[in-house]
């Protein structure tokens, strides 16, 4: 017996050690996500804590952390286990940022300029609500069929999407949101933020400002093989960097979104693993090197974060939209983007319209067709920092279909040749929600 208690007790000390090699480590990853999760959540939508971690935080090992907010303060404060405690702090006009211990708090910080022109037109091109539409072509109740199917009948938690938005025409035909949420939520877009972070170069280059056929201009690259890496090259994320996006350990993405205080030189201080143009690889890192390379386009910080908005957000009226920073002053591209379903609809129509916005032209008709062409090695699944469809990777979808993609299955999806737009927010990805039967429902309703 007393050696069963001795081998019960080496096992029980080699698990323990084993707990603390593998999970102790990630613990900074655990309550940084979720002291980050919590600020923005509460602070630029005005979730409750028992939303936030009942939903946006119901994620293995991230449902670990405790987590606390400070209404008068304006942060969030999470842990895991009592350990690796973490900040994430609110600022008008910026958002929520996670902090480490060397940010000075009380250092004076810049925020955007925003203009917002109160026009007396309907959705989408002024404040007025959407004007009512019928088309004799869309059955109607097909695609409320298609809609209410998106959606976890009573007491299922399944689909768990939250909103629901369907633009025909430029005309909402459907609308629909979980319990709890509506047309004033403010969503968080995760990776679609990225397909907004390429617009500046399309834009720009409209301007003639950049060429994106031109090296990256990053004077870090001069004197080694990276000078020969492109914008275009970038854009597409088949750079040749190294990186490692894996959200499931400690990698490239985790760090730099959880730990780095400048997220746009984590993938400026990579090797080249590959010739530019020869392997696709995603990387929300290249997406934060973006936000840098447009940060270095500007003489000062406060021209920078006034462009994100008066070239494209507002000009539009996106006006619900907040890009989030780092720490650094970085707009947080890659991952930090928050508009209501509405706002995010407007950036799809943007691109239906290729790049007409209400008769202004924001970027080259030939910028929508760049940004949906396959990227090398990515067999059609990839463009421009969009996803497509070129590669039918959903069967019973147009192959002109390509859309901006978010971690939880967010999704801005556009469709040319259907002249649609659909906005999908919630907590589930490809593997445990049928994207392909959704719009395939929403595509049949019409009669076309």
């Amino acid at each position: 017996m007393k050696k069963f208690f001795k081998f019960l007790g080496i096992a029980i000390l080699l698990f323990i050690i084993y707990i603390g090699i593998t999970t102790y480590p990630k613990l900074d990853i655990v309550s940084g996500f979720s002291a980050k999760s919590v600020a923005s959540g509460h602070f630029i939508d005005g979730r409750s804590l028992q939303i936030i971690e009942s939903g946006d935080n119901d994620i293995e090992t991230v449902r670990l952390a405790k987590n606390e907010i400070d209404d008068e303060g304006k942060f969030a404060v999470s842990s895991a286990f009592g350990l690796k405690k973490r900040k994430a702090i609110y600022r008008e006009g910026l958002g929520a940022t996670l902090i480490n211990d060397d940010f000075d708090e009380t250092k004076p910080y810049l925020v955007p300029k925003r203009t917002k022109v109160e026009t007396n037109l309907p959705f989408p091109y002024g404040n007025l609500e959407p004007k009512d539409s019928i088309f004799p072509e869309v059955n109607y109740m097909k695609l409320n069929t298609a809609v209410a199917n998106a959606f976890d009948s009573k007491g299922e938690i399944n689909k768990r999407t939250r909103a629901l938005l369907v633009i025909y025409k430029d005309k909402i035909i459907a609308e629909n949101y979980e319990i709890g949420f509506s047309k004033n939520t403010k969503f968080l877009g995760w990776s679609m933020t990225k397909s907004i972070t390429a617009t500046y170069f399309g834009i720009l280059q409209k301007q003639g400002k950049i060429d994106i056929n031109k090296p990256a201009p990053v004077k870090e690259w001069a004197n080694d093989s990276r000078s020969k890496i492109t914008l275009h090259n970038l854009i597409q994320m088949n750079s040749g960097l190294e990186w490692e996006e894996d959200y499931g350990k400690i990698s490239d993405v985790t760090k730099m979104l959880f730990l780095a205080d400048d997220m746009a030189k984590i993938q400026l201080e990579k090797p080249a693993t590959f010739a530019p143009n020869t392997h696709w690889n995603y990387s929300s890192g290249t997406t934060n090197l973006l936000s840098g390379i447009l940060r270095r386009q500007f003489q000062n910080h406060q021209d920078y974060l006034n462009f994100w908005y008066a070239s494209l957000i507002d000009k539009i009226g996106m006006h619900s939209m907040l890009i989030e920073p780092d720490m650094a002053g970085n707009y947080v591209g890659s991952s930090y983007g928050w508009a209501t379903a509405r706002d995010w609809a407007k950036f799809g129509l943007l691109y239906l319209h290729e790049g007409n916005w209400n008769g202004e032209q924001l970027f080259d008709k030939s910028w929508a067709k760049y940004v949906a062409t396959p990227t090398p090695t990515s067999n059609g699944e990839y463009g421009g920092h969009f996803w497509l469809n070129a590669g039918g990777k959903y069967p019973d979808v147009p192959k002109d279909m390509y859309f901006c993609g978010g971690f939880q299955g967010q999704k801005v999806i556009i469709i040319p040749s259907k002249e649609l737009v659909i906005v999908r927010f919630g907590l589930t990805e490809d593997e445990d929600f049928d994207f392909n039967g959704m719009m395939r429902g929403i595509i049949s309703s019409l009669k076309k």
